[in-house]
């Protein structure tokens, strides 16, 4: 990494990143310095799309981390339904059972398993009032961990769900956020939007909004994908530099140009090489399909849909 995978952006506080090269993932541990009670943002449970088989090495980084550090998981938080990989949520907090840490989301979840369950005509499996997860985050609610404190603020466009995490310090302020797949690093871009239920006009607004923070705010992004020009990876940015640098929604790209540069954009991108297992299992929270009489499980692929 070209930035170290520990940061301190205040004195109450400490994040680490875990960098997974499969997905361009980052996955991240908040914790709190007073009481070592810590947040899992974005957990990867990895897929080899060819044979079916998954496996934990991605979430194993962050379990061994947190034991190494001693500390307690008393959140599990997801910026949104991941199209890119699958969520290791449930495979981390069964490692921990003693923590019984929530996972959560935002409250638009529901309107996300409501498109994609009639996708994959799993309609039964999904239960009411997006209860596959713990928590709800409804736009400005803020969660405690320990003496650290962190405000949901709802970011659709991405999807109707998208959330961005802002660690607020002692007076308030914001700290550090993470922003999900609104924003990538300066010279990436944006997030797609060309996935059910994405808006363009909704991401660039939500961007503007992140970018109204103070400038010396930290980003911390959910996906790297270096370009071909040698660089490390990275995984924070600031509002300034983005402001200044970034190549789709710098100060001065009007909403009009964006949309249009957006949806050009999208309809040259191919799918996401996990999305169809990776959602059907991202709308329940990480919960893999249902064990059929033999203990046998199966992933939908949705035919002609897309």
């Amino acid at each position: 990494m070209e930035t170290p995978a520990t940061a301190r952006f205040a004195a109450s506080f400490s994040v680490h990143a875990f960098y997974d090269e499969a997905t361009g993932t980052v996955s991240y541990v908040l914790h709190d310095h007073a009481t070592r009670l810590a947040a899992v943002i974005d957990p990867v449970w990895d897929l080899n799309a060819k044979s079916g088989r998954t496996s934990t090495q991605s979430a194993q980084k962050l379990l061994k981390h947190l034991q190494s550090e001693q500390l307690r998981l008393a959140w599990v938080l997801e910026t949104h339904a991941h199209a890119d990989h699958l969520s290791a949520a449930q495979w981390l907090r069964a490692q921990m059972p003693h923590q019984a840490a929530p996972v959560a989301i935002g409250a638009h979840i529901t309107t996300v398993q409501k498109v994609f369950a009639s996708i994959y005509g799993i309609e039964s499996a999904i239960e009411p009032g997006g209860a596959d997860f713990d928590r709800l985050l409804a736009d400005g609610e803020v969660l405690a961990l320990g003496k650290t404190s962190i405000r949901a603020v709802s970011v659709p466009g991405h999807t109707p769900a998208d959330l961005a995490y802002v660690v607020l310090s002692a007076d308030g302020a914001a700290a550090a956020i993470f922003v999900g797949d609104t924003l990538f690093m300066p010279d990436v871009g944006t997030a797609r939007c060309d996935f059910p239920g994405g808006d363009a006009h909704a991401l660039y607004q939500s961007i503007r909004k992140l970018l109204a923070y103070p400038g010396h705010t930290p980003l911390l992004v959910c996906h790297d994908y270096p370009p071909a020009t040698g660089r490390a990876m990275r995984w924070h940015t600031t509002v300034a530099e983005q402001r200044a640098h970034n190549i789709h929604v710098h100060d001065g790209v009007s909403e009009a140009d964006f949309v249009q540069m957006r949806q050009a954009r999208d309809a040259t991108l191919d799918m996401p090489a996990l999305m169809l297992p990776a959602v059907q299992v991202n709308i329940r929270a990480g919960k893999l399909p249902e064990a059929d009489a033999q203990g046998r499980r199966f992933f939908k692929l949705p035919i002609n849909r897309f």
